[in-house]
């Protein structure tokens, strides 16, 4: 008999299968009506969102949604071609300028996703012969960026210093002349937790490493002017690279990289996530360049912050086992079980509160997650109905 080449995804198909008749689907959750950057009808039911990643809530802010209409109305919904051919109009240079400013960089490159952009970057930049080292929990773009490549590809333990000192060091033994890139995260999406970056680009620059910074999750959140944990501590001079995406503090899609690098500008001609992928819309382009400009001024930081440390507290002390401190937006809870987290969604989006639920292997160390992402749109009233919610079924289902 001829093997299905569907076959070896059978356990996956099993456990999606075996998952409670009825209700949401946490994998297939459909929001028939968003309302607000913190509210949308689900099931029929008003429901906060306290999982979107929309941290500083600019998904409706009215200057970002003016801008994407006027852009509809100018330019059309499209561009119908990748930024090599006739995808790149003055939109997209002067978004692109936004980033130079924004950074204070020389260099920055738009890509259509973030995901691409962590993608195109890693798997051109290091090529056969250098090696790119990167944290254990690495997001998975960057894991998909480096089997891209043709890099010879080094981990070492989350976000620890000595480890990386010490895989950098038998690089250099043995490879005295080899270029190597450093790929960190500035916010691990999972836990929240930030990298040490004063230290590991210290240790990467002894080693004469270039260093590449994913500020997915702390762009907007973190620094004086939310440039994210690179400005935050005072090590962007060290960073060569940073990347970063639109679709969470930027409240839109695509994704970007800038650098100070001389020849910076060759990825346009090399990079084929860049080259073969059609450029963003008008509309996407107008929102991040009006977005991007709010974010350097806004006031909304703190307001973040204090929101998740209000969550993060307020769990903490009823007695939930944490995987986070309120250090990012991201609160985590850790549940023993697959099946009791799996219950412990359906309970809380069936109580008017919708948590983003993380499973294995999306997960380090195999945990099993209750991942709530803030907004800065987010009131304390609406943080106290989820401190509730997220009580009374902890208690319904024995964890507290």
């Amino acid at each position: 008999m001829t093997l299905d080449l569907f076959d070896k995804f059978d356990s996956i198909l099993n456990d999606f299968n075996s998952l409670p008749d009825g209700g949401a689907n946490p994998f297939t959750v459909s929001m028939e009506k968003v309302l607000s950057p913190t509210t949308a009808i689900i099931n029929g039911q008003e429901t906060i969102l306290a999982g979107t990643n929309n941290y500083m809530g600019m998904t409706f802010n009215e200057e970002c949604m003016t801008a994407a209409k006027n852009a509809v109305t100018e330019l059309g919904t499209g561009t119908t071609g990748s930024r090599v051919l006739n995808g790149t109009y003055n939109t997209h240079k002067q978004l692109e300028d936004t980033l130079k400013d924004f950074y204070g960089c020389a260099h920055a490159i738009v890509f259509s996703t973030g995901y691409q952009a962590n993608l195109g970057v890693i798997a051109t930049v290091a090529g056969s012969k250098d090696y790119v080292v990167i944290d254990a929990d690495s997001h998975a773009s960057i894991y998909d960026g480096c089997a891209m490549g043709n890099a010879t590809v080094v981990r070492f333990k989350h976000n620890d210093p000595e480890n990386l000192d010490k895989r950098l060091a038998r690089i250099r033994r043995t490879d005295p002349e080899a270029g190597i890139l450093v790929v960190l995260e500035g916010v691990y999406s999972m836990l929240g937790d930030q990298a040490p970056l004063k230290e590991l680009t210290k240790i990467s620059k002894d080693h004469k490493a270039y260093v590449l910074v994913d500020e997915a999750h702390s762009i907007g959140v973190f620094g004086e002017t939310g440039r994210g944990v690179a400005q935050a501590q005072g090590v962007e001079d060290e960073v060569d690279f940073i990347v970063g995406t639109f679709s969470k503090s930027v409240g839109t899609i695509g994704g970007y990289c800038v650098s100070n690098h001389p020849k910076f500008e060759a990825l346009r001609l090399v990079c084929r996530p860049y080259m073969f992928t059609a450029s963003l819309p008008p509309s996407v382009v107008a929102s991040a360049t009006k977005a991007l400009e709010l974010i350097a001024n806004s006031n909304l930081r703190s307001k973040l912050l204090d929101n998740s440390m209000k969550l993060n507290k307020g769990l903490a002390d009823a007695g939930f086992d944490m995987g986070t401190t309120g250090e990012s937006p991201i609160a985590a809870i850790k549940v023993p079980a697959q099946d009791l987290a799996i219950a412990f969604w359906g309970e809380m989006i069936k109580e008017g509160v919708y948590v983003n639920l993380a499973l294995p292997p999306a997960t380090p160390n195999g945990l099993n997650l209750m991942r709530c992402s803030l907004s800065a749109a987010h009131s304390f009233a609406q943080i106290d109905f989820m401190l509730e919610k997220f009580i009374l079924v902890g208690k319904r289902l024995g964890l507290i």
